[in-house]
């Protein structure tokens, strides 16, 4: 076998753990967990754990759609007349996006896409990936992207807990159960104390790319 034999990329996408948001509220949803892993060098990390509701694949489809020009774009599963919450229908929507996914991931224009990146890879909102992607923003795509893996959000450790719940009054490890919102209500960080932080950030971000590369070994 040659050594310097090119290692093949794999992309693991699941969609998994669909659960109610604002629960007993007019305005409750359904939101799954995006669990990837990947040594694919398209990607800046190479593990990454959000959660997206459906309305928000809706939104990512027609990006792919405007971008990708006569590229066909994979099907959603469709829309339900009532309110989702039989188990049936969640998890037959489940295993749609799922679907949709990985047939996005196999298109090389559609891989190519940043929305689709900030879609997989942060806990951005849909008006802050456009804006991210149009430059109107601070932070590049890769910053954004970058940010959340470090920030302990898009490390997935929900990975190695199986698929036991937190009991009341347990802290969330995860970003699988933090606030959908995904934002910090922390104060603003002073000019110095932001330069370390990032270069906290740098270090880390070594090591967790270092992770990366020996899980795939």
């Amino acid at each position: 076998m040659l050594e310097n034999q090119e290692q093949e990329e794999v992309i693991t996408v699941r969609v998994q753990d669909p659960r109610v948001q604002n629960e007993g509220s007019w305005n409750s949803y359904i939101d799954y967990k995006i669990f990837l892993h990947t040594n694919s060098k398209a990607f800046t990390a190479k593990t990454s754990c959000v959660r997206r509701r459906y309305r928000e694949f809706v939104w990512l489809r027609k990006q792919l759609q405007r971008n990708a020009g006569l590229v066909p774009v994979p099907e959603l599963p469709g829309k339900s007349t009532f309110f989702g919450s039989s188990d049936e229908f969640i998890e037959k929507r489940r295993q749609g996006l799922q679907h949709f996914l990985e047939k996005v991931l196999q298109s090389v224009v559609l891989l190519s896409d940043s929305q689709l990146h900030l879609f997989l890879q942060s806990q951005l909102s849909v008006p802050e990936i456009e804006a991210c992607v149009r430059g109107q923003s601070r932070t590049t795509v890769s910053d954004a992207i970058l940010r959340y893996a470090m920030s302990n959000c898009g490390w997935a450790q929900e990975e190695r807990q199986g698929s036991s719940h937190l009991a009341k009054g347990d802290q969330p490890k995860s970003c699988c159960f933090f606030p959908r919102s995904g934002r910090s209500s922390s104060p603003s960080t002073p000019p110095e104390e932001e330069k370390d932080h990032f270069e906290r950030i740098y270090k880390r971000l070594h090591c967790f790319l270092l992770l990366g590369q020996n899980i795939w070994k």
